[in-house]
């Protein structure tokens, strides 16, 4: 396909975790850069990339941009010349600031009148003479967690740039990146094959890398990696443990995936099993083996980025890293179970949470004491079982086991928790309380690790608040707004009714003199946190933006109901009707919108009405409110919404034969009444001034 561009970056070896972002970056900032510099494109970008080399390859570009006329408007025509129909100073100095002689200006008709102007064609510049710029301006914004700098270069990247392959329809595109110099050529694999090649398109990139032991495409080696793990965890009886996070980390530690088998002592089997998988996980990024019940095995494979002439020498190689690592485990492990997991919660009074915030045992005592107030609430027959739970929670931080291994934190505890004889559902609750750890990750099943949980990221959430400690843009660092989505997710997920106004009030009371900040400006804040973050989630569920507005715009105290609202509103305002209703309600929002309705407005008098649509519309509201209601108490928002429609008629009638603001202060006052008791009404629902008008 003609119009190809290949650009390749190649580096160091970058952190795996750096390599996927940044690739999807490549792709968003080249779509971008093409769209500015008005280059067309009618095939795909697509990223490829390994840990030494940022590949992104765009086919169909135009040769060049494409056509754009402009056109600036200047002066009235009337003005730009005098009483001989010569240009005066006015059209001159237009011209001259466009860059444009006075003849090249062109009278134009606007709805304002005739207008002198300027038409400017640019017939765009070909595409080879631009892509120099564009590849420069792309490098530059690739984003990286961190970026470093090297040699005495004032350039930025993840890792040291060494080599730049630019082409377009194989000629090379001239780009400088630091001290390197774009060319034809890339490299291949470090060890196997690391002298440069010359390409002259993307295909023959591909063939060639992969002759130099270089798999250029993520998704073939992951493919190459899931088989080859298989094939080995078969050949020991057994399959892979499960774990796509760690293969999705493997496929950038590689360029050349081979999968390796080895085995470990079964003395080690004795070990609790996370304790052995994360020994073998964190450090070593070895997958675990286990049988068809999920039993571990005494074996182990890894990933090499070498094809070895002997595996037998490899294997053995990672044999004694591991024993290694496992004598270590083995080590924590029995050391920590000499001390009783309750004994080590004392201990935490030397651990500092955050130095605002005081030390982890204060933590504890805090989201402790919130936990017996949400299992007042919840769960009140087993609060006794949250307490020690949430006494509990943290204790495992003091271990050598967590001190080794931070992922262990909350499993090993459990472990320890029921090796001291403690319940099984409080054990759990000491693993749960941690959980979701991401978005998408689960809630915790039992009953007490919920409410720990939701206790502890509460205290954290108000905590760093309470000291000013918020997050700005992209900076995050105490994951608060993970933490604000776990507390959602947990609610909706497990259909809990509770008052989330209330559960941050109480949060705040118990900081205790921690906080910095008055405490009514900061449950403001912490409730708008919660606010936006659930409207991004019920965006991303699919609801409308403008349901998602008015629906949180009403309130957000029970979850539970702000869904059911959102659902009911979003299932109606596809509906002509629906459409017609908001439209009316908004109108009654703008005659009640600044009035002083308690000065001016107060019960509705029935002597002051109307017969006729007056009379009409008060009959009707009275019948709906009282079903409307009744449906609101039932949480019946879908038929609540259906009555509200009743009052669309009778409105409409309303102001096509009535005068709101009458002259007479009483009937205004009464009238301003009933529309304020119509908008109460729907206010049950959401706020109708929000909802957009169907097109």
């Amino acid at each position: 396909m003609s119009g190809e561009l290949i650009l390749e970056i190649g580096t160091e070896e970058i952190p795996a975790g750096f390599v996927q972002v940044a690739l999807k970056a490549m792709e968003r900032i080249l779509a971008d850069l093409l769209s500015q510099y008005r280059i067309g494109i009618t095939g795909e970008i697509r990223t490829l990339g390994t840990p030494r080399r940022l590949t992104v390859a765009a086919f169909g570009l135009d040769k060049s941009q494409s056509h754009r006329k402009t056109e600036k408007i200047g002066p009235p025509a009337a003005k730009a010349f005098d009483e001989n129909g010569k240009p005066n100073k006015m059209a001159e100095g237009f011209a001259k600031g466009q860059g444009v002689r006075v003849e090249d200006l062109v009278r134009m008709k606007t709805d304002k009148g005739e207008y002198l102007a300027v038409v400017i064609e640019d017939k765009g510049k070909p595409t080879v003479e631009l892509l120099p710029e564009i590849i420069e301006r792309l490098i530059g914004e690739i984003p990286f967690k961190k970026s470093m700098r090297w040699m005495e270069l004032d350039v930025r990247f993840g890792r040291p740039v060494h080599w730049i392959l630019a082409l377009f329809d194989g000629g090379v595109i001239p780009v400088s990146f630091g001290n390197v110099k774009s060319g034809d050529k890339t490299r291949g694999h470090r060890f196997m094959a690391p002298e440069e090649i010359a390409v002259k398109d993307f295909k023959d990139y591909l063939e060639k890398l992969e002759k130099a032991s270089v798999i250029c495409d993520p998704e073939e080696r992951k493919r190459i990696i899931e088989d080859g793990v298989n094939e080995v965890a078969k050949s020991f009886g057994g399959v892979p443990l499960p774990d796509q996070g760690l293969i999705d980390e493997v496929v950038y530690l590689v360029e050349y995936p081979v999968a390796v088998g080895g085995s470990f002592p079964k003395e080690y089997l004795k070990l609790p099993k996370d304790v052995l998988v994360t020994s073998m996980r964190s450090h070593q990024r070895y997958f675990s083996v286990v049988d068809k019940v999920g039993k571990l095995l005494p074996h182990f494979i890894t990933v090499s980025n070498t094809k070895a002439k002997d595996n037998d020498v490899v294997s053995r190689g990672n044999e004694r890293v591991l024993v290694a690592r496992l004598e270590d485990a083995k080590f924590y492990f029995e050391e920590d179970v000499k001390v009783p997991l309750r004994e080590r919660v004392e201990d935490l009074k030397g651990v500092v949470f955050h130095s605002k915030l005081g030390t982890s045992y204060e933590k504890v005592m805090r989201f402790r004491e919130l936990s017996g107030w949400l299992a007042e609430r919840l769960l009140a027959e087993k609060k006794e079982a949250v307490m020690e739970a949430a006494y509990l929670a943290k204790a495992d931080l003091d271990t050598g086991m967590v001190q080794e291994f931070p992922s262990l934190q909350g499993k090993i505890g459990r472990e320890y928790a029921l090796r001291d004889g403690v319940a099984p559902e409080i054990a759990d609750a000491v693993y749960e309380h941690y959980l979701p750890v991401g978005a998408r990750d689960e809630i915790p099943r039992g009953e007490i690790g919920t409410i720990v949980s939701l206790s502890d990221k509460m205290d954290t959430i108000c905590g760093f608040f309470g000291v000013g400690m918020t997050p700005t843009g992209t900076a995050d660092p105490y994951a608060l707004r993970r933490s604000v989505i776990a507390i959602i997710n947990i609610i909706l997920g497990k259909d809990i009714r509770l008052s989330l106004l209330n559960f941050i009030d109480k949060s705040i009371e118990i900081l205790d003199g921690k906080a910095t900040r008055g405490r009514e400006e900061l449950k403001d804040d912490v409730i708008d946190f919660f606010r936006g973050r659930l409207a991004v989630l019920l965006e991303d569920s699919g609801y409308p933006q403008d349901v998602v507005d008015a629906v949180l715009t009403v309130s957000i105290d029970d979850l539970v109901l702000v869904k059911k609202r959102a659902e009911a509103v979003a299932e109606w305002k596809n509906r002509p009707e629906f459409s017609d209703l908001a439209t009316s309600i908004k109108r009654v929002g703008n005659i009640i919108k600044g009035k002083d309705l308690e000065g001016e407005a107060g019960d509705v008098d029935e002597k002051l009405l109307e017969k006729g649509a007056e009379g009409d519309l008060f009959k009707k509201l009275a019948e709906v409110e009282k079903d409307v209601e009744a449906l609101v108490t039932e949480e019946n928002y879908k038929e609540a919404v259906g009555e509200l429609l009743k009052l669309k008629a009778p409105v409409d009638a309303f102001f096509d034969d009535v005068m709101v603001m009458d002259e007479n202060p009483e009937v205004r006052k009464n009238r301003l009444s009933l529309l304020n008791r119509i908008k109460s009404l729907f206010v049950n629902i959401c706020d109708f001034q929000k909802i957009e008008q169907e097109k």
